[in-house]
């Protein structure tokens, strides 16, 4: 299953949970009994809402003891940011800079400091699946790590403040539940709008996005819809930097869509409905043996052909790299040199990008995204003369094939008897039953 998060009006922590929950809203107990879990005089509610455009669900999170009521409508001013009202900004809770202001899905918490350590210790301490704690602490730590690059300090020594408010825990804890409980295998979101405009911290003025979130949001890509305002939060950033931070440039893949989902925030934005949409892909169902993959190219002139090859060796071994090719070429001036190619799965391509300037002399590469076929294979291994030997068994269309691994055979003397060996292997996996095997 993949889940494409499209950012229509924007992205903060209750936006994601609610448009997760529109979609999967059997996952609506587990959420309140984690976010119960860690403070348990916090109540969520999911609750369904209609702009006028599109219908789907609010996240609505109240102070302790405190029943969560319905969101208010806002109409503010869409290029003013200042903080004497609660909800001046495009999502359920404002802005939060770490260090500085915000508000809540609620009037009434306070707007004291909480340091990180304290957040990880109680989240350490909470009666949490170790899936949904792993999570939690995981989109924490990015904030706290941002935050710290932001003031110029450790990042123990960062303390939040609207993100350590009792709100922006829940969100961050729902979100954390329903990542871990829907076991996504992959994320992608559309484009971003930044906004713009300034936001009032108790440090000052700070432009929009905030700086924290600007950090988050690298490597993604964003777009200028002409509405000002803080469209995406620290927290929707922290959330999207831990989902996608592998490959933040990834497209919505092809797939079969299955189930959609709405979340409002509470602003309402000027001719745009401000909602996060996901879209709930199965990626199996709609391409049948085939699957996504990304091609690395480039060409050497400069290594010696013993260098090169144990550098190509180590990129082998490298996770997610598939294969590795090469070839003799002609280049400029007539210079013999080798193209190598990498074939590598599209969530590991920055890591094998990486491997490859760090194994060869490469200062520059080519990649792009394929998408490739492949046919049902089986790894079987048969016993022949008291030796086991390893055969692939592929299901081609005019019947099954097998193929005898060549290592199994290296230690007979002769090509006759090793070419026997394989043969004999192959017969053996593609007739006798697996039992007998």
């Amino acid at each position: 299953m993949h889940i494409h998060l499209d950012a229509l009006g924007g992205v903060a922590g209750d936006m994601f949970a609610a448009a997760l929950l529109d979609a999967f809203p059997e996952h609506q107990a587990g959420v309140s009994a984690s976010i119960r879990a860690v403070d348990g005089r916090i109540a969520c509610a999911v609750r369904a809402h209609n702009d006028g455009i599109l219908s789907g669900a609010r996240f609505a999170v109240s102070a302790p003891g405190v029943e969560p009521g319905p969101a208010p409508h806002r109409h503010d001013h869409p290029a003013r940011h200042d903080h004497p009202h609660p909800h001046d900004h495009a999502h359920d809770h404002a802005h939060d800079d770490g260090h500085g202001h915000g508000d809540g899905h609620d009037q009434g918490h306070g707007h004291g400091h909480r340091p990180w350590s304290e957040i990880r210790a109680a989240l350490e301490a909470a009666d949490l699946a170790p899936a949904v704690r792993a999570q939690a602490l995981a989109i924490f730590g990015h904030l706290a790590a941002a935050e710290a690059r932001v003031h110029g300090i450790a990042v123990e020594a960062v303390a939040f403040h609207e993100v350590g408010a009792f709100d922006s825990i829940a969100d961050i804890v729902a979100a954390a539940h329903l990542i871990a409980a829907l076991g996504v295998r992959s994320w992608s979101v559309s484009a971003l709008p930044l906004g713009s405009g300034r936001v009032r911290t108790q440090h000052g003025p700070l432009p929009v996005p905030a700086p924290a979130t600007t950090l988050l949001l690298e490597g993604f890509s964003t777009l200028d819809d002409g509405v000002p305002g803080e469209r995406v939060t620290p927290t929707g950033a922290a959330i999207l930097r831990h989902l996608c931070g592998e490959d933040p440039g990834r497209g919505r893949p092809r797939g079969i869509l299955g189930r959609t989902g709405i979340g409002f925030g509470t602003k309402v934005l000027p001719g745009l409905s401000n909602c996060l949409r996901v879209l709930v892909l199965d990626e199996a169902a709609a391409r049948p043996g085939r699957r996504d993959l990304a091609v690395i190219a480039f060409e050497i002139d400069d290594q010696s052909g013993e260098d090169l090859a144990m550098g190509l060796d180590r990129l082998r071994g490298e996770p997610g790299i598939l294969d590795v090719v090469q070839a003799p070429v002609l280049g400029k001036k007539g210079r013999m040199m080798a193209r190598i190619q990498v074939l590598v799965r599209p969530e590991s391509l920055e890591a094998a990008i990486a491997a490859c300037f760090r194994e060869t002399t490469t200062i520059g590469l080519r990649y792009h995204r394929v998408e490739g076929a492949v046919l049902d294979r089986e790894a079987r291994t048969v016993d022949h003369a008291g030796r086991p030997v390893r055969v692939k068994v592929v299901d081609r269309p005019g019947g099954r094939t097998a193929k005898a691994e060549a290592d199994d055979a290296r230690d007979h003397a002769g090509h006759a008897a090793r070419a026997r060996l394989r043969r004999e292997a192959e017969r053996l996996a593609l007739t006798v039953p697996e039992e007998e095997r």
